[in-house]
């Protein structure tokens, strides 16, 4: 039997921090996908001197753990990733470095110290807003309620393994209409998530098969928050307030 392969030198230094963090994807970045964020920010964490944790074996890379990453296209105010790192830090000095050295439209929110319990559990909802230009704001407002008058609307989407249909309106727990200060019409509503996960175009897949609605083109879509929903409150709370 051949000897087994190990990698030569010292083993990693183990981690002794986690730090859990928040970023925006703003303006032309929203374009970007978690994959371009992911070299971003590789790119940024050693130009920061962040002491970044690695993993084992003969291609050791750094321990980044990303969380329900926004679709394509769609800007957000609430991403969230996870990084371990070597040494003890300060917080507040890797905010302040990981946003001086990421492009801009890649804005650093906040970094917490990662208290026990996953991350992943507390990011149960997202509250979304959808401008949609050109459009009447009683136009959209029918057509909304359109959609919430039904209990549930198949969308379909292509999947890795071939097309899936999958109900759009149950996961969205409230949505209203209005009009922006610059008097475009708006949608904002909170959509549970879900497997797979409901996004901003399948649910304008949903109000249109329900009502015929088509706006002339795309809205931009932005995610406000994601976190902790509650079904009392009707609101979704910050996944980081007990870290």
């Amino acid at each position: 039997m051949a000897k087994q392969r190990t990698p030569e030198g010292p083993p990693p230094q183990p981690p002794v921090q986690k730090l859990r963090i928040q970023y925006a994807r703003r303006g032309r970045l929203r374009y970007s996908s978690t994959r371009d964020f992911g070299r971003a920010l590789e790119r940024a964490l050693r130009r920061s001197g962040v002491p970044m944790a690695y993993s084992a074996g003969f291609h050791p890379h750094p321990k980044i753990s990303y969380a329900n990453g926004a679709p394509t296209g769609a800007a957000s105010e609430a991403e969230y990733f996870e990084i371990s790192v070597t040494e003890q830090v300060d917080p507040a000095a890797v905010a302040a470095a990981l946003d001086e050295a990421l492009p801009e439209g890649l804005d650093i929110v906040t970094v917490v110290e990662a208290r026990p319990g996953s991350l992943a559990d507390r990011l149960q909802a997202s509250r979304w807003e959808l401008r949609f230009p050109g459009v009447e704001p009683a136009e959209l407002e029918t057509a909304v309620a359109g959609f919430l008058a039904e209990e549930r609307i198949e969308v379909e989407r292509m999947f890795k393994r071939g097309m899936k249909s999958y109900d759009a309106r149950g996961p969205v727990e409230w949505a209203r209409t209005g009009v922006a200060e610059d008097g475009c019409a708006i949608l904002k509503m909170v959509v549970r998530h879900t497997t797979p996960a409901v996004r901003p175009d399948d649910v304008l897949s949903a109000i249109t098969a329900a009502t015929s609605f088509a706006p002339p083109r795309s809205p931009i879509a932005t995610r406000l928050a994601q976190g902790i929903w509650s079904s009392e409150t009707e609101s979704v709370a910050d996944p980081l307030a007990t870290d």
